[in-house]
Formats: structure tokens, C-alpha cells, sequence
């Protein structure tokens, strides 16, 4: 015989349908959006491994000072590692058009091969192929013209450079850039017409054999590594499997799926939560029902499947209604995202069966065991106790007394208060987690813009020049300095570039009383590494294996970078160099009596502020869409608990009606409540969710080269409270709407229930 509780459950549905259709557009947006960035990132990564094979990309890299002879090659692919070597040259040349810096490469037939994505590859002297997300990013598209070191070429492709996904044109860089640096092809003629005046001998290799992992890779690199340094004089080496330009898109499509998901399962965790509440307060509202069926001979697990019917149904159909759309609109918006952050080759979408658990069957788990374990403890009571709706497990206790010198309303608004604790506890975990999210979304940017901000001010110069070899200049106001890296030595962290300066005593750029025999370290490095004046860090040899200690005199104020301040005089006896050597000039004006030729790198504010306008241009929509998260997430647990509240006390406004009391009063001792718990909570999650945040920004920029130091302006620690207060007048307008809807009947309705059945004791009485 069919269930008749079945025919119930769109009664329910139906009683309350506001409330089911708000939460089901917000599982179904939450689930929609993750479903459709889960979708993306997993045809993202299959494209991404089988560029791999596809494109033939490199076992790794190196740079020579000078390019090799042919013996040399055959030198360096007969040593104890098997290699094949291929010439992959380049060129960095300023751009007119747009103020950036493009890096050209001839066509790679060999090796790190192309991927067209518009157009095609240049056949003409004129002509130039660019990155794709480069031209994206400054509005360039076929057919547009490019003046590219003082050349003015017509762009007849956008492509991806398979060893290019991240725009990095360092590895050290803290962040890639895909605004001002961009990767190109030309052809063979017009690449040697350039000259080598900024040519870069670079070289990549093949294994004949794969290494199995990173740690056989890494083994493999370092015996490629020194048999190259005994033939010819290396001035880069990179490992495939530590470039950045290679795999940072991989494993930051990897770390988005994982973050995204616990932050779907956080949500679903409250969002159980709410729905266990919001059934219990269902379950008292029907007390009698529940025992006069129990007494029928319905059992409580046919009860407990009844209720969990509807919490279950709505997540089911948010759920499938969520991957519909994450397939489709949502799915679209994701790889937006990802091809306006990396330059990834062409792609197909695939099923992701992996994305259907994480976001129907994982949300489906959790809030069956949340509610499965509220509706088994509410509903092991015995039908007696439903019917005379004594729901309490324990013997009910004296409430405990408040002080007569308080005032009646203030005693009444504490009851409440203490009746409703495990509400009022969620409301306090949802407004915690909305508020880290909202957090994030209106702290990102401005963290980012100070981070600019910090940079320009704590500049050295507004130039610094890098040569190959010295050079001498007339221009006035200039300093000679030394400059070289070395890689830091840290179990914790992972190894990255520290650059070493040596600059004169009492320089008139570098503002610190840096003396022989000591050293001084930046602002940054001592942030992320924990490094107080009086330790020694140690640093070594970025291809070898020799090791520098230093002891650390003073912090220079410089919160952005990882470097290691030294006198020059110290520097050239640290590096066993010849008196007067120097490889830089400091230059708040341009240097233009060098040759082009002599200069390896010239640093200016738009080299050091990549990571800022890399994350601001791929977090934009994002940072924003969490914000707006945070807010409707926010609004809605408040919501939905203060309704419980109001239900849950609805025999008592009723019956403070019936005694006199009008609306504007009884909302001072229901709404105002509520409105003090929200208000008090908005205001204790503030510091908190500031502590978690500087926590979780120092364990993830950690993992980066380079350092971005946490930063909350105060004006945030005004917005949040008042975003939420003001999101919360919108609530408490509803909610009074609610109260005044309260029937007088309410407060007699169930009364005479109290005394339908004694209780064993007043049986004994009697007697």
C-alpha cells in the first residue's frame, strides 16, 4: 500500500515555498557555479597534460653566455644523462603600440611546439604571430599592426606557446604578467635581421629516458646541470619540472579545484545545519501529528524518511538543476577566466564524473548525516511525550535566575536568548564564514593596489640596469652597484631567488647603514622566512653547490622583494671578484650611452608591480562574485534562523498580544534580540575573520617566489559591519511583516493538549 505521509510532502512543499525556493536558487547558483569551474578546469587539465606529448615540451632549459659550437652540443648530449639538445633562441623587444615587452622566438618545429588558435603563422618579414592572451589583454587581434623593436609587423596569428601557459618572463617573478609581456613567433630572416644585441643564447633539451618523478627529474637536472657548467659558463638553468612558465597553470587549476570544493562543502555544511533547525522547528510545530501517528503504529524510521524527504528532494533537484547549468552558461564564465589568466592551447569539454560526486553526491552525503543524526535524536521520544509536546529529553531545569535590578525587557530578551542558543550559535558561524568570504572579495584589490604602493615607494631607482659585462656611462646622478643571486635554503618553504646587492657605503639610494662585515636583509624576506636581526641566513649557489652564510645587522625597508644587502667591497671579497668590479647602475633617469649590447636587464616600476596587475586582471570578476556570495549568503542563514526564532516563539508573541502588548513591542523583544546577536556577531567575526585571513595570505603566498605582505585598509573594518547591517534591515523589515502576522488563537491552540494525558506523576498524586 502506498505511504500516505507521501501525499504530505507538497503540502509542505507548498506551506513553505518562499523559503524552499530561496534556498534552492542558492544551492543551485553555489553548485552551478562550482560545477561549471570543476567542469572547466578538468577539460582544462586534460588539454594541459596532453600538451605534453602533443607539443613535444622540453625536459628543461638552460642559457649560455655565449652561444655554443657544435662540439659543445655534442659534448653536453653525451654526458652521463642522454639528451638531445635544440637551439630556441630569443629576443626581447619593446612594443609601440602598447608598453610592454614582447619575446621572439623563430617557428619551433622540434620542439615546445605551436598551437594556433586564430589565423596563422607568419610567412613574410612583416609579419608576426602573437600570444593569444597577450592580445586579449591589450585589444589586439589579426590583422592589427605591431611596432616591435622600432619594426612595424602585421599580426597574422594568435597562438599559444606550449612551454608559455604562464606568461612568466623571469622565473624568479613572484607572479607572471600577461599585460605587459608577451611571447611571439617570426620568421628565421626577420629574426636574425634584429641583430644579438638583446639575443639570448637559450637551449632546450629532451631525455632520451623519462624520469619516472620529480625526484628522479631532479637528479637527472642536476647531473645535466654540472656537465654543462665543466663545458661552457651557464647563466640559467630550469629544470622542466621547476618552471614556473610550464607548470604553474597546472597546479594552479589544481589548487582552484581543491579550494573550491571545501568551499562548497563548507557552505553545504551550514546550509545542514539550517535545514536541521528549520525541520526541528517543523517537528515541534507538529508534536501532536508525530505522536498521534507513532501511536497509529508509524515507526520512527518511516518518520525520520518522511522529513528528510523534503531537505533531500530540494538539494536532488538544486543539484541536477546546478549541473545543467555549470555545463553549460556557468562552465562558459570559468573558461573565461582561465583563458584571461593562462595561455592555454585549444580544448574540448569533456564529462567529468569526478565533478557530478563532488557536487551532487558529496552535498547529498553531508546533509544526510547532518539531518539523519538531528531527526534520529528528535524523534527517539516516546508518542506520549509528542502528544503532550514535551520534547525535552531531560527533565526540564529551573531556569536559572536573573538579577530583579535588571529591567523586564532586558530579562525577557536573555530567555530568549538562552532559549535559542544552538540558533544563535549558527547564526554566528554563518555570519563567520560569510564575512571571511565578503572579506576576501572587498580586501583583495585594495590589498593588491597597496602592494603597488609599496613597491613604488620602497623603489631603489626608477631604473636599475643589469650589464654583462661593465660598462661605463657619463650620465649624471648614476652609482655604481654589484648585484647576483642565490637560492635560499629553507625545509619548510620552497626554494626560490634571493637577489644580493652590493652597494656602496652610504649610498644615496639604498638608505641603510650597511657596514663591512655585516649584512642587512629586506623588509619581506625577514617577513616570510621569520628572520630577526642577530640570526644567519643561509643561501647558496644558484647552479653548484656552495653555500654563504650571513649574519643579519639590520631589516632595510623593502616588503616586496628577497634580497640580501652587502657593501660592495664586502661582495667582491664574498664572491672572490677583482677590486672595483661592478655590474649595475642605479638611475633615476635613463641611461643612453650604453650599448644595447652590454645591458642584460633593465628594472623598472613596471617589473616590479606584474603581480599586482596579473592578480587584479584575473581576479577581477571573481572578486567581486565572492563579495556578492558573501552578502546573499549572509542574508539568507540570518534569515532563515531569525524565521526559526519567530516560529519557535509564536505561542508567546501571540499571548503577549492577547495581555496588550502591540506589534512595535513585541518586535522590541523578538526583532531587537535578534538584531543584537546579529549586530554582536558582525562585530566579534571582524577580527577574527582579519587573524584567519593574515593567516591563510602567509601560508598560500608563501608558496610563490618573492613576498606580498598582508594589508587591510581600515575603511574594510568599517564596511563589512555596515554591510551587514544594512543587508540586515532588509531582513528585519520581513521579519516584523512576520510577527505582525502571528494569531491571537496561536497562544490557545494547543493548550488543552497539555492536559489531555496526566503525567505518572500526578497519577501518583492522586492516589
Amino acid at each position: 500500500m502506498k505511504n500516505p505521509l507521501i501525499k504530505r510532502l507538497p503540502r509542505e512543499l507548498k506551506g513553505e515555498i518562499g523559503k524552499y525556493i530561496v534556498l534552492f536558487l542558492f544551492i543551485t547558483m553555489m553548485i552551478g557555479i562550482v560545477s561549471g569551474f570543476l567542469v572547466a578546469a578538468g577539460s582544462m587539465s586534460v588539454a594541459y597534460d596532453e600538451s605534453f606529448e602533443k607539443y613535444n615540451i622540453e625536459s628543461g632549459n638552460f642559457e649560455l653566455l655565449q652561444k655554443a659550437d657544435d662540439d659543445a652540443i655534442k659534448k653536453i648530449e653525451d654526458g652521463e644523462e642522454k639528451i638531445k639538445v635544440y637551439e630556441n633562441f630569443y629576443l626581447d623587444k619593446e612594443t609601440k603600440e602598447v608598453d610592454s615587452t614582447i619575446r621572439l622566438f623563430k617557428n619551433r618545429k622540434d620542439i615546445d611546439k605551436i598551437c594556433i588558435m586564430d589565423g596563422e603563422l607568419p610567412s613574410a618579414d612583416d609579419e608576426i604571430a602573437i600570444d593569444r592572451m597577450y592580445a586579449d589583454n591589450n585589444k589586439l587581434k589579426v590583422g592589427d599592426s605591431l611596432t616591435v623593436g622600432g619594426k612595424k609587423l602585421k599580426i597574422t596569428g594568435l597562438v599559444a606557446l606550449s612551454d608559455y601557459s604562464a606568461l612568466y618572463s623571469n622565473p624568479s617573478d613572484m607572479m607572471f604578467d600577461a599585460l605587459k609581456f608577451g611571447v611571439a613567433i617570426v620568421t628565421d630572416t626577420l629574426f636574425d635581421d634584429y641583430g644579438e644585441a638583446d639575443l639570448h643564447y637559450s637551449y632546450s633539451w629532451k631525455y632520451d629516458k623519462t624520469p619516472a618523478d620529480d625526484e628522479e627529474a631532479q637528479d637527472m637536472a642536476e647531473k645535466v646541470m654540472k656537465h654543462i657548467n665543466g663545458i661552457s659558463m651557464l647563466t640559467q638553468f630550469i629544470p622542466e619540472y621547476s618552471n614556473q612558465a610550464i607548470h604553474f597553470t597546472g597546479d594552479d587549476i589544481q589548487g582552484d579545484n581543491t579550494m573550491i570544493t571545501v568551499f562548497l562543502y563548507l557552505v553545504m555544511v551550514i546550509i545542514a545545519f539550517v535545514f536541521a533547525i528549520t525541520t526541528g522547528n517543523t517537528i515541534a510545530k507538529e508534536a501532536n501529528v508525530i505522536g498521534t501517528l507513532r501511536a497509529s503504529g508509524y515507526t520512527k524510521g518511516e518518520l525520520v524518511r518522511h522529513y528528510l524527504a523534503t531537505p533531500m528532494i530540494v538539494v536532488l533537484v538544486s543539484a541536477i538543476v546546478g549541473n545543467i547549468l555549470g555545463y553549460t552558461c556557468f562552465k562558459d564564465f570559468a573558461v573565461k577566466a582561465y583563458y584571461g589568466s593562462y595561455s592555454l592551447p585549444t580544448y574540448k569539454t569533456i564529462w567529468n564524473a569526478d565533478a557530478f560526486i563532488k557536487t551532487t553526491v558529496v552535498p547529498l552525503i553531508i546533509l544526510f548525516v547532518i539531518n539523519l543524526v538531528m531527526l534520529v535524536n528528535k524523534l527517539s521520544l516516546s508518542p506520549l511525550k509528542f502528544l503532550r509536546r514535551d520534547l525535552k529529553k531531560r527533565q526540564k531545569k529551573k531556569a536559572f535566575k536573573l538579577n530583579t535590578r535588571i529591567g523586564i525587557l532586558k530579562r525577557f530578551r536573555l530567555r530568549v536568548i538562552f532559549q535559542n542558543i544552538p540558533n544563535y550559535i549558527t547564526v554566528f558561524v554563518g555570519i563567520l564564514f560569510a564575512n571571511v568570504i565578503i572579506f576576501f572579495g572587498l580586501g583583495m584589490k585594495p590589498m593588491l593596489l597597496h602592494y603597488q604602493d609599496i613597491i613604488e615607494d620602497n623603489m631603489i631607482s626608477k631604473y636599475q640596469y643589469v650589464l654583462k659585462m661593465p660598462a661605463e656611462t657619463k650620465t649624471e646622478g648614476v652609482e655604481k652597484y654589484c648585484s647576483g643571486s642565490l637560492k635560499t635554503v629553507d625545509d619548510k618553504l620552497k626554494e626560490e631567488t634571493a637577489t644580493i646587492y652590493g652597494v656602496k657605503e652610504n649610498s644615496k639610494f639604498v638608505h641603510a647603514d650597511i657596514k663591512d662585515g655585516g649584512a642587512f636583509i629586506s623588509d619581506g624576506y625577514a617577513q616570510k622566512y621569520n628572520i630577526e636581526v642577530g640570526d644567519e641566513v643561509t643561501l647558496k649557489e644558484s647552479y653548484g653547490d656552495k653555500k654563504y652564510n650571513f649574519k643579519v645587522e639590520g631589516i632595510y625597508d623593502d616588503p616586496a622583494t628577497i634580497a640580501v644587502y652587502l657593501t660592495d667591497s664586502d661582495f667582491i671579497k664574498t664572491f672572490e671578484l677583482e677590486d672595483g668590479y661592478f655590474n649595475g647602475y642605479f638611475s633615476n633617469t635613463k641611461i643612453k650611452d650604453i650599448d644595447d649590447l652590454y645591458i642584460a636587464t633593465t628594472i623598472t616600476k613596471d617589473d616590479l608591480t606584474k603581480t599586482s596587475r596579473q592578480l587584479i586582471l584575473s581576479m577581477g570578476s571573481m572578486i567581486s562574485m565572492f563579495a556578492t556570495a558573501g552578502v546573499i549568503m549572509f542574508m539568507l542563514i540570518v534569515y532563515l534562523l531569525s524565521k526559526v526564532i519567530i516560529e519557535k516563539n509564536s505561542q508567546s508573541i501571540s499571548m503577549t498580544k492577547i495581555l496588550g502588548y502591540n506589534n512595535r513591542e513585541i518586535n522590541s523583544l523578538y526583532i531587537t534580540t535578534t538584531t543584537i546577536v546579529v549586530i554582536a556577531s558582525m562585530l566579534l567575526t571582524v577580527p577574527i575573520v582579519n587573524v584567519t585571513l593574515k593567516y591563510i595570505f602567509k601560508v598560500a603566498f608563501a608558496q610563490y617566489s618573492g613576498w606580498m605582505p598582508y594589508y587591510v585598509p581600515a575603511k574594510i573594518f568599517v564596511e563589512v559591519p555596515l554591510l551587514g547591517i544594512v543587508s540586515y534591515a532588509v531582513i528585519a523589515f520581513i521579519l516584523t511583516r512576520r510577527v505582525k502576522k502571528v494569531p491571537l488563537d496561536e497562544a490557545l491552540k494547543n493548550v488543552c493538549l497539555l492536559y489531555t494525558s496526566p503525567s505518572p506523576r500526578d497519577r501518583q498524586k492522586s492516589r
